[in-house]
This record gives structure tokens, sequence and C-alpha cells, in this order.
């Protein structure tokens, strides 16, 4: 497994490009929007808008991390690499393992990266050393359920472009259609109704709270981390029964 990450990890290096793309345009949001929108934001509620959309834009960062890691599914069927490994006395867990973890790691990496900037404007975590703990276990879980997701998704389809196409139009209606720009306390009917089926709308709720919340509602946090839990083990096996399909 950690040869299969590594190995991952130091094409990621050496195609530095592949991290920064990624974490661009949740950057832009970050410095950009929260500052305009934040305005409007600041004369409905006194509140710091950067904090309020900084959970959203990480799990679109854990996203895009994700998908990005199903690029590199295709870049190793197109120079053979990838069937090299399906021919190796390896176990499939371990390809499964090393591909979804070096997704997450990516995510870490420009998850930090978005948390620093957000320090400039003021972003802190009230409910202290715990509440960053649960936050990280949260990201750790978001970035593995997607990353789960992408890697199965990148096998069942035969190349990049449609795979792109395909993950472009998961991306942005889960985006959009959950609490990551503005407060949802107020929507009613179905678009409410979409929004609270939006399993990513939990998880940045839950993020939300331990930033704003000086105390930690384990009641409310904790079902979302067995949601995610349950999410995480579905994704992988799905990612699995798809590997272990190929190799048949």
């Amino acid at each position: 497994m950690l040869n299969f990450l590594w190995r991952n990890m130091k094409w990621r290096f050496q195609n530095p490009i592949s991290i920064l793309i990624p974490v661009l345009q949740p950057f832009i949001w970050l410095v950009l929007y929260s500052v305009v929108a934040g305005q409007t934001m600041k004369s409905i509620d006194n509140t710091n808008y950067t904090a309020f959309i900084l959970p959203g834009l990480i799990v679109l960062v854990a996203f895009a991390s994700s998908c990005s890691g199903g690029i590199i599914n295709f870049i190793n069927k197109s120079n053979g690499s990838f069937y090299r490994i399906l021919i190796a006395p390896v176990s499939r867990i371990s390809i499964v393992l090393g591909q979804m973890l070096e997704s997450v790691l990516l995510s870490f990496l420009e998850i930090a990266i978005l948390c620093i900037t957000g320090l400039f404007f003021s972003v802190r975590v009230a409910s202290g050393v715990l509440g960053i703990l649960l936050i990280v276990l949260l990201i750790f879980l978001t970035a593995f359920f997607m990353s789960g997701l992408c890697y199965s998704i990148s096998l069942m389809l035969p190349n990049e472009v449609i795979y792109e196409t395909i993950m472009n139009a998961i991306v942005l209606p889960v985006f959009f259609l959950s609490s990551a720009l503005f407060p949802v306390d107020n929507l009613s009917g179905g678009l409410k109704a979409a929004i609270n089926l939006n399993p990513f709308t939990h998880v940045i709720n839950s993020i939300r709270s331990l930033i704003f919340g000086e105390s930690i509602m384990l009641g409310d946090i904790l079902p979302v981390i067995l949601l995610f839990v349950v999410l995480c083990f579905l994704s992988f096996a799905l990612a699995f029964r798809r590997l272990k399909k190929i190799t048949l």
C-alpha cells in the first residue's frame, strides 16, 4: 500500500500543476468571493463570512483532489503501468488503499493551504484543540469517501474526457445544493429537502459549528461521523469490487 501511495505522491511532486489546479478555484472563492459577498452578508448577519464559507470550500477541495486522483488512474492506463500493477502479486486492497490515501493526503495538503490563508481573514476555531481534531476527522472521512467514489467511477469509464464531464456534472450540483455558501434556515419546500438530503450539507454544518461554537455539540456531530464511516466503507467496497472485476 505504501509503495502505491509513494508512487502516486512522487508523480504529484513531479507534476506540481496537479497540486495547484485543485486548490486554485477554492482559493479564489476564499479570497475574492468571501470579500465581495461578505459585505452583503455582514449587513444581514454580523458573521465572519470567510469563516462561514470555509467548510464548504474544504469539501470542494476534497472533491477536486479526489477527482484528480481519478485522472492519475487514466494516466496509469495510458502508459501501461496500471495493467502491470494488476498482474503483480500484490493485494487488491493495497492497490485501492494506496490510490485512495494519495487523494486524502493531497486533500489535507491543499486544505492546509486554504486554512492558513483563512487565518489572514481572522478565521479561528472557537471550539479549541478538540474541535480541530474533530474537524480533521471529518475532513479525513469526507476525503476518503470521495476518493473511493471517484476511483470507482474512473474504473467504470473508458477515458478521462467522459470522466471529467461526469465529475463536473456531479460536483457542481452537490456543491450548490448544500449549505456551502448561504444559510439555508429560511428555505422551504423541495429545495430545502434536496439540501438536507445532501450528506455534504451535514459535514459542512458540523465543521461550521466547530469553527463558530465554543461548545461542541457531540449529539449533532456523532451522527454525521457515523454516516460518513458507512459511506467510506461503501465507497471502498465499490472501488475494490470494480478493480477486482477488471482483474477477472
